[in-house]
């Protein structure tokens, strides 16, 4: 969908400022289907639900995730079960969205583009 997936997540340490609702909003074009959600506590979340056949394929996809996180050094809250995944990704050092939420994101959606 976009070039985000081929960029690589940017640690942050907090020495940055969340994006403001514009930039997100720009952004949230180069990804493929994220909602964004805001808590009063954290701000903005980037969520998306994913079906599967089976509790194996969603396990499946939430490992593949899983390795992706771990490669980037950016790691999203998964929920997984029969049929389903559900993932929440912000960093937590700003308390809001950067562009590493969307580029995590962009590459999640490449995994389940190519099964």
């Amino acid at each position: 969908m976009s070039d985000l997936s081929e960029k690589k997540c940017v640690p942050c340490e907090g020495n940055i400022p969340p994006f403001e609702i514009d930039e997100i909003h720009k952004y949230l074009k180069k990804v493929d289907g994220w909602d964004v959600v805001e808590d009063k506590t954290d701000g903005y979340h980037l969520i998306k639900s994913f079906k599967f056949e089976n509790f194996l394929k969603s396990q499946d996809f939430v490992n593949k995730v899983g390795q992706i996180a771990e490669t980037e050094g950016h790691h999203p809250d998964l929920w997984y079960g029969w049929g389903y995944a559900r993932i929440k990704i912000y960093t937590h050092a700003i308390k809001g969205l950067a562009e590493s939420d969307f580029i995590l994101a962009a590459k999640i959606d490449k995994i389940r583009a190519n099964g």
